[in-house]
């Protein structure tokens, strides 16, 4: 039985907070992700409701449940509260509903229409046999071509139509969300779903091949991977820019080129530059790759991205005024992903209010998006600078190996904002922070993740300096 002891401090902890985001110029992020009701209360626990499996979800993600109940606790000194959160659907009125595609024709027509078209999906879905390795969205059915991407994937379609005859290898590069796994991946599908379902079709990231040929070695079954990646059809690689310095998984991935060469079975790479700009790469290796066919992707023009945003918002069935897309098209020049994450926030938000937004309100949900899509050109050595010079050290000393207080934690602040500001790997990020390996760069990170979920003064310095970051001028 609930007993609301802890209603008010409840209300004045959210005060606090509300009061704090604020002050910070981030009053629209609380009132979206801390969009939490009180419910009742034990003697030991708090329950409150959201209004939906999709806020819950995200909240957890963010950590904003761990920043209230901290707060909770400071303000009652009770440390042995724990908050409870359950799901409450709000039911949309008719009148939550008039912003929907109206129509002329009769609500007959339409919805049989709809029955149509909702068939045509089935039927078209169920015959689509799903390769294990194989994610079932990446086909060229659902990838849009444009001025950027046209030849990757006119090349992509005719290796898929004849494997192993017309372009082998095939190597797509650029930098990340362009396209390049969807590309690769649609080949796989359509060999499998065109009478390849008997073939021997594998798709593996270079680091998975990396740490498979490490295991088969310390196993004493290297033959067993050998058999495995040299009597296969169709070596669909993602991300070779991975094996830089590992000479002998370079060596491994030579002789099962030159094998799968000999038996003409279709060989598909991705890299996120041209191949020739890999740094430790064995040169016989880059000859092979470079002597096949190489294609760099762009990112998209403004027409093609209204078109990939057009198309992804028809996939899911629902529906966005052109006014949303187009602002969406215009301000996000980077990639597809990136495009992406801004659709997500936007239906987000729809599912949270049961309304889609209007533009000036995506502009606003929006705003953290667009400022991180920009986010490619700033460079390691930038994040390096401003945290040293902030925390008055060298940037020797924040790649280098001291223990101190003083070095570790601007150290763990440069990795995870580098982490966050790139698509640079834990691998790659090791090199560029004095050589370290791929676990204790992912600690770091994972370390001030953490840390900011409790912490709302380290998260607003972190925020202070990724906005030096992005302003600063060399």
């Amino acid at each position: 039985m609930s007993e609301r002891i802890y209603e008010e401090a409840w209300e004045y902890t959210m005060k606090v907070l509300h009061d704090l985001y604020k002050s910070q110029n981030k009053e629209d992020e609380f009132k979206l992700w801390f969009n939490m009701n009180y419910v009742e209360d034990t003697i030991d626990t708090i329950t409150v409701s959201v209004a939906s499996s999709f806020l819950k979800l995200t909240m957890e993600k963010k950590g904003n449940f761990d920043i209230v109940l901290k707060k909770l606790k400071e303000i009652t000194g009770q440390n042995d509260i724990s908050l409870k959160c359950i799901v409450k659907e709000e039911k949309l009125s008719k009148d939550d509903n008039s912003d929907s595609i109206k129509s002329d024709e009769p609500e007959t027509k339409k919805k049989s229409e709809e029955s149509k078209e909702e068939k045509k999906s089935e039927t078209k879905k169920s015959s689509f046999k799903k390769h294990q390795l194989l994610q079932e969205e990446y086909t060229f059915d659902t990838f849009i071509p444009g001025d950027n991407s046209n030849f990757a994937y006119n090349a992509s379609v005719a290796v898929a139509k004849e494997p192993g005859k017309q372009y082998n290898p095939i190597l797509l590069y650029g930098g990340s969300g362009l396209g390049k796994t969807h590309l690769m991946q649609a080949i796989g599908n359509y060999i499998y779903n065109n009478g390849g379902e008997k073939l021997k079709i594998c798709y593996v990231s270079a680091e998975s091949f990396t740490n498979e040929f490490t295991i088969s070695i310390k196993e004493g079954k290297t033959n067993a991977f050998k058999n495995k990646y040299r009597n296969l059809d169709v070596l669909l690689l993602d991300d070779i820019h991975f094996l830089q310095g590992k000479e002998s998984t370079q060596e491994e991935l030579f002789y099962t080129f030159n094998a799968l060469h000999e038996k003409k079975a279709q060989m598909v790479f991705t890299c996120d530059r041209p191949i020739k700009e890999i740094k430790n790469m064995a040169a016989r290796l880059v000859s092979r790759l470079a002597n096949g066919l190489c294609i760099d992707l762009q990112p998209p023009s403004y027409e093609t991205r209204v078109a990939i945003l057009q198309k992804k918002v028809d996939l899911t069935g629902k529906t966005l005024s052109q006014d949303i897309i187009e602002y969406i098209a215009k301000n996000i020049e980077t990639n597809v992903r990136d495009l992406e994450a801004a659709l997500h926030k936007v239906f987000g938000y729809a599912e949270l209010v049961g309304k889609t937004p209007d533009l000036e309100i995506t502009k606003h949900l929006l705003k953290d998006v667009m400022d991180s899509a920009g986010a490619e050109s700033i460079s390691i050595d930038v994040i390096q600078k401003v945290i040293a010079d902030n925390y008055q050290i060298s940037v020797a000393d924040l790649k280098g190996k001291k223990r101190d207080k003083k070095f570790v934690v601007p150290r763990q602040i440069a990795i995870y904002i580098a982490r966050e500001l790139t698509e640079i790997a834990y691998t790659e990020l090791g090199n560029e922070f004095g050589g370290k390996d791929h676990s204790t760069i992912m600690s770091a990170y994972n370390k001030i993740a953490e840390q900011i979920k409790i912490d709302s003064s380290l998260e607003s310095k972190i925020q202070l300096y990724i906005r030096e970051i992005k302003e600063y001028k060399k």
